[in-house]
């Protein structure tokens, strides 16, 4: 997909325990929205496929491997001082047990319990479809063997 100029591009990861409990991670203080809870993913680079850039960012942060993600939603959001494109895929299944590369916090989160968290304004829609899609998310996740415990 072709990002508007002066649009961040973003690759969005969604993980789900076997529970249905989602994975979040804390923003560096220093970082854009620092000190709020968001989603593991990062930059989409230019020469990068959203899926590619995907496995890139969680590896680097999480020091997991992607085995199996799609498509899951696509937000667009203007903060005062930018434009993000955030494209969300749910992370089927991965190997190796998620931990904060970076130094950052992680913790797993029921979908009803996201809402105790300050996340930025532009994943709001995404932390309202997961809490509509809990149920279903959380089947899919035990019935596909995806586990992962901090």
């Amino acid at each position: 997909m072709k990002t508007e100029a002066g649009t961040v591009h973003v690759a969005v990861g969604i993980m789900a325990d076997a529970s249905g409990a989602i994975l979040i991670a804390r923003r560096p203080d220093h970082a854009h929205q620092g000190g709020l809870w968001e989603f593991p993913g990062g930059k989409v680079e230019a020469t990068e496929s959203v899926k590619v850039a995907l496995q890139r960012e969680l590896h680097e942060e999480l020091g997991i491997t992607v085995q199996a993600a799609e498509p899951w939603l696509q937000i667009r959001h203007a903060y005062p001082d930018k434009t993000v494109l955030l494209e969300v895929w749910r992370v089927i299944a991965w190997d190796g047990e998620p931990r904060g590369r970076e130094g950052q916090p992680l913790r797993w989160a029921s979908p009803a319990r996201l809402a105790d968290f300050a996340f930025p304004a532009a994943d709001a829609p995404i932390v309202a479809r997961l809490c509509q899609d809990s149920g279903q998310i959380a089947q899919q996740a035990s019935s596909k063997g995806t586990s992962a415990v901090l």
